[in-house]
């Protein structure tokens, strides 16, 4: 029994280092829109519950907006009759909200790019909006009270949404809204990354980030954070990495283990993460299951350095990588800058000024790193190669996710938008 235990134990080890040698999808080669199709940046305004739709690449001018939350009326009246569902919409707002409702998180397009599928934290939902009319075509309630970050499969059939408050995480048809399986993680299931053979999810959860228990003394209260790796046809855990022990054996035991935003390397041989209340980022080896490397970035002057201040625990939140893998771009968000980091030398570019910058993703053409400055309601983008900043383009109140996709090619806005 044990020998056959230490065989199934090698070979899913072995299946996930295989994960690296995965060929590049379309979307992380950058290669160009299908027929008929228009490859754009889906931005998501999270407070006004709009998405903006801008080119992908070259001077990412704005083509049209979404109305996310056209059922409002009706979700709102199906809270407000419920105590328990008003208390923690009241309690989302007031908490990770900041004082504001949260209807756009996360947002993938369909293969044919006619409708836009969105995580809705304040509504605990999941819709698939059409974009031709902007109706909702399918719902999907998630367990719990909180909708959070999605992952869609490489072929662009899947989408996985955090469940935050019932710590799962639910796989979707993204053109019926159909459940296709779901799996338990750790305490506040956060960041999702299918791998590039779409054979395994990547699940990250952070723990409760709305204590002000925030010294590294009580991190214990935050609760159980760790990586879930599950097979992506069976929904079947198969690996689970714990970064206490492994911030431990690096030396870093007043670190969080809270994993927030992450990235692999072109390879999946290497995760990049970033940890709450850090200002930079870790370098994880998946084969040898260790952390090889820690990047410090500059702090603010100006940012307090009251930890209860820092928004939702975050100092930093939102990492990506250009399509060769030699850049890493960073949101430093308490800190109002993003930089793009030499991977090889870890060395750090000029530091761009952007406010409360929340989230960092590539453009169409990969040149570009795009960040999401939600204290200034625009998106920025940043030059890989000279680690510049190239322009930035006003959006909704509070951007944050932004999502590269396809929309109808003479797509303009919904016709009722």
């Amino acid at each position: 029994m044990a020998a056959s235990r230490t065989r199934h134990l090698c070979s899913v080890a072995a299946a996930l280092v295989l994960t690296v040698a995965a060929p590049a999808t379309a979307a992380s080669a950058h290669s160009a829109a299908p027929a008929g199709l228009r490859e754009v940046l889906f931005v998501g305004n999270n407070w006004d519950g709009t998405a903006d739709v801008i080119r992908s690449s070259g001077d990412f001018a704005k083509i049209g907006r979404i109305n996310v939350i056209p059922d409002k009326d009706a979700r709102m009246a199906e809270i407000n009759a419920d105590p328990i569902k008003w208390i923690y919409f009241q309690a989302i707002r007031n908490s990770v909200g900041e004082g504001h409702d949260q209807f756009a998180d996360d947002m993938y397009s369909t293969p044919d790019g006619r409708s836009v599928v969105v995580s809705r934290p304040s509504f605990a939902d999941v819709v698939s909006l059409d974009l031709a009319t902007g109706k909702v075509n399918w719902r999907f309630p998630v367990a719990g009270y909180r909708a959070d970050h999605m992952a869609v499969s490489p072929d662009g059939t899947r989408v996985a949404v955090s469940a935050s408050t019932a710590n799962t995480v639910h796989v979707l048809d993204i053109g019926t809204g159909k459940q296709l399986g779901s799996f338990a993680t750790g305490d506040k299931p956060h960041e999702n990354i299918f791998t590039k053979d779409g054979k395994y999810i990547w699940n990250m959860s952070i723990g409760d980030v709305n204590t002000d228990l925030d010294t590294p003394g009580w991190d214990w209260t935050k609760g159980d954070r760790h990586i879930t790796v599950v097979d992506a046809t069976t929904y079947k855990q198969v690996r689970v990495i714990d970064m206490r022990q492994r911030l431990d054996a690096f030396g870093l035991k007043d670190f969080s283990d809270a994993v927030r935003p992450a990235v692999f390397s072109a390879d999946e041989s290497k995760l990049y993460f970033q940890v709450s209340f850090f200002n930079g980022f870790l370098e994880y080896d998946v084969a040898t299951d260790k952390i090889t490397r820690m990047k410090t970035l500059p702090k603010n002057p100006a940012t307090s350095e009251d930890r209860t201040t820092w928004v939702n625990d975050s100092r930093h939140h939102g990492i990506s990588m250009n399509p060769e893998g030699t850049k890493l771009c960073v949101a430093g968000t308490m800190d109002d800058y993003a930089t793009v980091v030499d991977r090889a030398s870890l060395q750090e570019g000029p530091l761009v000024t952007a406010s409360k910058p929340y989230w960092a993703t590539v453009s169409g053409d990969g040149k570009d790193c795009i960040v999401s400055e939600s204290g200034a309601d625009q998106v920025t983008a940043i030059d890989f190669a000279t680690g510049r900043k190239v322009t930035s383009v006003p959006v909704g109140d509070h951007p944050q996710r932004v999502r590269l996709g396809h929309v109808q090619a003479d797509w303009t806005g919904p016709s009722g938008g």
